[in-house]
């Protein structure tokens, strides 16, 4: 897709096809296995120490210590440190919310206004048909908005957006019941299962979707295209 500008003032965009582009973005968001595992122990941690233990505090303890212990060996191999962070950041909010109410289950409760949140801002920007895929696009041509000048672009966007709004609203449909029932350790595993299991599902199906290779990174037909005597289009 190009964009107005100068070469030397837009970043360089190597894939061929948007599917590419995408692709690359979403495998960088995943972290690899450790960047899972990164997301996942704390809950982890924290779940089976909830269960087998019913104490709130130790069970916090447990969750952010494991993520202390990550974000420590990331230091000290001078690692990125930004997949361990989030999940250092999320249980130390977890522990704000269930330590003020006194209810482990409130420890869930962030992640549930977050995916709430997510999907309504996914879901709004589909509907609107400036899907939020597209803008990670934008990100790496350099301009924020020229992909939505391609009506390919924006169906593809549209399509892999909803890809990831519908895990949310699956989480929030089984989370709240949950919550309101006090259900903390069902909540824990839930977590589990609806967390990156079923991300790497809707991503597969990205995947999947994206394999196809078939939309162009090149600019959609403008105002400025004429039409040749032959039917083609042609740049005046």
């Amino acid at each position: 897709m190009s964009v107005d500008g100068s070469a030397a003032a837009r970043p360089q965009v190597d894939s061929g096809s948007v599917e590419q582009l995408v692709r690359r973005q979403l495998s960088d968001s995943l972290g690899g296995r450790r960047g899972l595992a990164e997301a996942i122990v704390p809950t982890l941690g924290f779940t089976i120490t909830w269960i087998t233990t019913r104490h709130l505090e130790l069970s916090l303890a447990i969750g952010g210590g494991a993520a202390l212990l990550m974000l420590a060996v990331r230091i000290v191999q001078r690692s990125s440190v930004k997949y361990v962070l989030n999940a250092a950041l999320g249980i130390g909010i977890a522990a704000i919310f269930a330590l003020r109410s006194g209810n482990a289950e409130d420890a869930f409760l962030p992640g549930i206004i977050y995916n709430a949140v997510y999907f309504v801002v996914l879901a709004g920007t589909a509907l609107a048909r400036w899907p939020m895929v597209g803008f990670m696009i934008g990100s790496v041509t350099g301009d924020p908005t020229a992909w939505h000048r391609d009506p390919q672009v924006v169906r593809l966007c549209g399509v892999l957006t909803w890809l990831l709004a519908l895990p949310c609203a699956l989480r929030v449909a089984v989370y709240y019941p949950l919550w309101a029932a006090g259900e903390a350790g069902w909540l824990g595993i839930a977590k589990i299962v609806l967390g990156w299991p079923l991300q790497i599902a809707a991503l597969s199906a990205m995947v999947f979707l994206l394999g196809r290779n078939h939309t162009p990174l090149q600019p959609a037909p403008t105002r400025d295209q004429t039409e040749a005597p032959d039917g083609t289009a042609t740049l005046s």
